[in-house]
């Protein structure tokens, strides 16, 4: 617990093992560009052509009018708030952890599997399954209601997902249960990651550059700066707006669209001034489920270019592929992955 960031009263300065060497540090956001934000509460014929054209374009997009209400929004903040700045440490020792492995805990500085420097992020990571049954028992009690609030957040966010997925079926000519069962059937993690105010901002990041594994991510933030996209070369800074969500594409989608839709790099900058709180619901495959370019992708003039692997087999030889790195940019060229991948075998 002592590695904990937001237990510190105060940093002076940023300790070496998160300091990113010069040379290793992206550029600078420059562009202007500002993601699309899609209203749900369009008619169904829009919400589908804007989600894929904001997706074929960006990879990234907002939505509003989602159906979670703002209440629970609301209250999703100030319980992660409590969490962070009221609980005493005592009483969420017990969920410290760098065991990987572990499907809930509490950590801090995560090397991104990079195996290098360490970044400036707390997480409370925990996972739960579909339908939840008792799949939250081991979640924390405590601040009171957390469990509750963070049930209910997962549970809505998780379903604004699953409709978007059926969406972009109808977008893209799939059947409308394409993305149901096994595809989206495997452990949800909702991620609340805390980025306290970092001493030195130019020397830190909150996460590297990289692209998200799973199958699609949904986003709530607060008003504070940090989220940054690749969006044709160059950075640009995602722009909150109030009761959103921002989502998008994770590898296993460009799988599936065999490279119609690409899963964009993203990363976290730090702030000198502000804490940023956000929490994240990534949905993604069970552990054996084989995941490959849907057949409506596939032609004689445009062949499979990713293999078909499970889902859990991916994860882990994606994870020996970052360990293997020494650069700080964790983009994935998803070929280049999967040919690594069969080098590894």
């Amino acid at each position: 617990m002592e590695n904990m960031l937001h237990l510190a009263p105060c940093h002076a300065s940023v300790p070496d093992c998160f300091v990113v060497p010069p040379d290793q540090l992206p550029p600078a956001a420059s562009a202007a560009v500002s993601l699309p934000v899609v209203d749900m509460s369009s008619s169904r014929a829009e919400v589908c052509r804007a989600i894929l054209d904001a997706g074929r374009e960006f990879g990234f997009f907002q939505v509003v009018n989602h159906g979670v209400p703002e209440q629970l929004l609301q209250d999703m903040e100030a319980v992660c708030d409590e969490f962070y700045y009221e609980l005493p440490a005592a009483e969420k020792a017990h969920l410290y952890s760098e065991d990987r492995q572990k499907p809930n805990r509490l950590f801090s500085g995560t090397t991104y599997e990079t195996g290098g420097h360490k970044y400036w992020m707390d997480c409370l990571r925990l996972a739960f399954t579909f339908p939840v049954g008792d799949s939250t028992s081991e979640w924390p009690h405590k601040p009171h209601k957390l469990r509750e609030v963070f049930e209910k957040f997962a549970v809505l966010t998780r379903g604004v997902g699953m409709e978007l997925l059926r969406l972009l079926c109808e977008a893209l000519g799939l059947r409308p249960d394409y993305f149901d069962g096994d595809l989206s059937g495997g452990d949800v993690i909702l991620s609340v990651n805390h980025y306290p105010p970092c001493p030195n901002p130019s020397v830190a990041l909150g996460l590297p550059p990289h692209c998200d594994r799973n199958l699609i991510t949904l986003l709530h933030t607060g008003p504070v700066h940090g989220l940054e996209v690749l969006y044709d070369g160059d950075w640009i800074k995602v722009e909150p707006v109030p009761g959103a969500f921002v989502v998008n594409f994770g590898l296993q989608l460009e799988v599936v669209t065999n490279g119609m839709l690409k899963s964009v790099e993203h990363r976290v900058m730090t702030n000198a001034t502000l804490a940023r709180t956000s929490r994240a619901i990534f949905i993604q495959p069970k552990e054996d489920c084989l995941v490959g370019p849907a057949e409506e992708f596939l032609s004689e003039d445009n062949p499979p270019c990713y293999r078909t692997v499970t889902f859990g087999d991916f994860r882990r030889m994606h994870s020996v592929v970052k360990l293997g790195s020494s650069s700080l940019n964790l983009t994935t060229n998803l070929k280049d992955i999967q040919r690594d991948m069969r080098s590894l075998r």
